[in-house]
């Protein structure tokens, strides 16, 4: 906390002033590293910090003030991030977009505000903001593009390429040397830092402007708390547009100086961490079973002799983490065990996934699986909790290193007060919580009430300070009996299957509770392929019985560990994933429930109507933007 302090202190209080600090400073140290045809091209801080200023000067010359928007579309790419920081320079919004943001997402935000510009990775995103720039009154007048493969030919006004804008603003900032250093402290803490939007399970996204006194008072808190030390190596594949990136990527490595290295593209990313072998890395619940799947097959497709060694030493480190986290203490071979088995297989392991330097572990979203959970801290990688939301810039709570517990998030980080309200809804207050929803009074009334934000979430705390998390507090359901329940709790439960990827489950008002899933091709593609069950599509595999075997394992689990009145009694297994595209989930995979239930109104009549089967006429959104059909009979299914 006295770290975090001394900080604040220095007057450093923007991410302009970070950045001249930084260039300064340490203008030799590696910012940023940016894989490029198989090369890793670095990026020192006083070059990071010359290339932000050409974008802002460039931008401020295009027209881009305080009250505008820059719209940032596309993967990870280093000129992206460049071109977030430069807007937060001149005080204007810049607006990070999921890469997969529909037509129609783009046309919300350019109803929200004024896109004066936007920078887009590639021909595609070009394509995307040309199509809808000619589709709408409000139009998007610049477009600069980082990759210029493809656009040599395009003559559409106002599109250029990066180097053109920097070199725009290097002139500009050449007729007088001190903008440079105007630039750099034009903005103030109160200051826009980015513009974010919420999830939108519920409606359209909400939009989030966080100032730059947020996200540093946030990042500030990780550090002191210890989620993340100074000169963190990470890799930034995390979509820009989640909060959880910014915070990362920009926020906390502008602040503690992090070396950020950007994968080649979305497909090398796990080629690329285990070239870079990052000291810090977060990723959701479902990224590490899809990491801890591919150990597993990994080991089922190996000699015998490593088979033996894998799970001999595995079995035993996982029942030693499993006595850890209940309190109890191992035998005193433990330690001796423990060193062979990584010198023969948890060292070997974490080196080929490049999780071999690894401090600092998390995932956050969503609960995560105990056996997953336990797996990794049994193969040394003390992966952690972490709770937290836009709204929050970022993270709100971790736990720490000596105090884990599947069921828990952990503690507040210092700085961030937290309590529990009458209807069981976590309260939190911090500098880090948001001046409110963009153009949204009444929705930002409601949201900081009595100048705590109301998270919407459901939880409680332990006696010793611990926050466990339920679900959300809108979610919060009875069933026809008058039980409780949180159907986003037992659906994460369900998706603790490797083999499980989306569920919905129904019971409100009614006697019962029952669930629609959708199986995780992947996974249980590679099942079928290894157990000999064929199949030619996902709708088929999706139907066979075997299939259904394994998803019923999982229900089976789930019904164990929650009361008898909310047992789940029969399931379907859908034809199709949850797609955003469709719109049965956001971008984050957060279902839209409205949309579920009433697109799959038939199928919840038949799991309480006594029928035997379902036909289904599902639409299927394809990469290129068509639709389909997907008919099928599916099967009512008795857990």
């Amino acid at each position: 906390m006295v770290e975090g302090a001394r900080m604040q202190s220095s007057g450093d209080s923007t991410l302009g002033a970070l950045l001249a600090r930084n260039a300064s400073r340490y203008g030799t140290e590696i910012a940023l590293r940016e894989k490029e045809r198989g090369i890793w091209k670095e990026i020192t801080w006083a070059d990071y910090t010359e290339e932000v200023l050409d974008c802002a000067a460039g931008l401020e010359r295009l027209g881009v003030a305080p009250g505008k928007a820059v719209l940032i579309l596309g993967d990870n790419r280093a000129r992206l991030y460049m071109g977030m920081l430069a807007v937060a320079l001149l005080g204007g919004y810049a607006m990070p977009a999921y890469p997969g943001a529909t037509l129609e997402e783009i046309q919300h935000f350019l109803g929200e505000v004024e896109i004066a510009a936007a920078i887009a990775e590639d021909q595609e995103q070009v394509d995307k903001i040309l199509e809808v720039r000619d589709a709408s009154t409000r139009g998007i007048a610049h477009i600069i593009y980082d990759e210029a493969r493809g656009l040599e030919f395009y003559e559409a006004d106002g599109l250029m390429s990066w180097n053109h804008l920097t070199e725009i603003g290097r002139h500009h900032l050449n007729e007088d040397p001190r903008r440079r250093d105007e630039l750099l402290h034009r903005a103030g803490p109160d200051d826009p830092a980015v513009f974010m939007h919420s999830s939108g399970t519920t409606g359209k996204p909400k939009g989030i402007v966080l100032n730059q006194k947020n996200v540093l008072a946030a990042a500030r808190s990780g550090h002191a708390g210890g989620t993340f030390e100074e000169n963190e190596e990470i890799l930034a594949y995390l979509p820009m547009a989640w909060v959880g990136d910014y915070a990362i990527s920009v926020a906390a490595a502008v602040l503690l100086r992090f070396t950020v290295n950007v994968p080649e593209r979305q497909e090398t990313v796990v080629r690329d961490m285990r070239e870079i072998a990052p000291t810090l890395y977060l990723a959701a619940p479902r990224s590490w079973d899809q990491m801890l799947t591919t150990i597993q097959v990994g080991m089922a497709d190996s000699t015998p002799l490593k088979r033996r060694l894998y799970h001999f030493f595995m079995d035993r480190a996982i029942a030693a983490e499993t006595r850890k986290l209940n309190g109890k203490r191992g035998g005193f071979l433990e330690p001796l065990g423990r060193l062979l088995g990584e010198a023969l297989v948890f060292g070997p392991i974490k080196d080929q996934f490049g999780m071999s330097r690894l401090k600092n572990a998390f995932t956050g979203g969503e609960a995560i699986g105990e056996d997953t959970f336990i797996f990794y801290r049994a193969l040394g990688i003390k992966l952690r909790q972490i709770y937290g939301q836009t709204e929050v810039s970022g993270f709100s709570a971790m736990q720490s290193p000596e105090e884990v517990r599947v069921h828990t998030v952990g503690k507040p980080l210092p700085g961030v007060e937290v309590k529990i309200d009458d209807s069981g809804e976590i309260l939190l207050r911090s500098d880090s919580v948001f001046p409110g929803y963009f153009g949204k009074p009444e929705a930002s009334a409601e949201a900081l009430e009595g100048g705590w934000l109301h998270t919407g979430d459901a939880g409680y705390l332990e006696d010793d300070g611990q926050l466990v998390v339920l679900g959300r507090v809108s979610e919060v359901t009875h069933t026809a009996g008058g039980e409780r329940y949180v159907p986003n709790y037992i659906e994460n439960r369900l998706k603790f299957s490797p083999y499980i990827k989306d569920a919905a489950v129904i019971g409100a008002g009614r006697d019962e509770l029952t669930a629609m899933v959708c199986v995780d091709f992947e996974a249980v593609g590679h099942w079928a392929e290894v157990n000999g069950v064929p199949y030619v599509s996902y709708a088929d595999l999706s139907q066979r019985d075997e299939v259904a075997d394994l998803v019923r394992e999982a229900f089976l689990r789930v019904n164990k560990v929650i009361p008898e009145p909310l047992r789940l009694k029969r399931f379907v297994s859908l034809p199709k994933e949850f797609d955003p595209d469709d719109g049965e989930i956001t971008r984050t995979r957060k279902l839209r429930r409205k949309v579920v239930q009433e697109r799959y109104a038939d199928v919840i009549a038949a799991l309480y109507d006594g029928s035997k089967d379902v036909h289904v006429s599902a639409t299927v959104t394809y990469e290129t933007g068509e639709t389909g059909k997907v008919d099928r009979t599916l099967p009512i299914r008795e857990v």
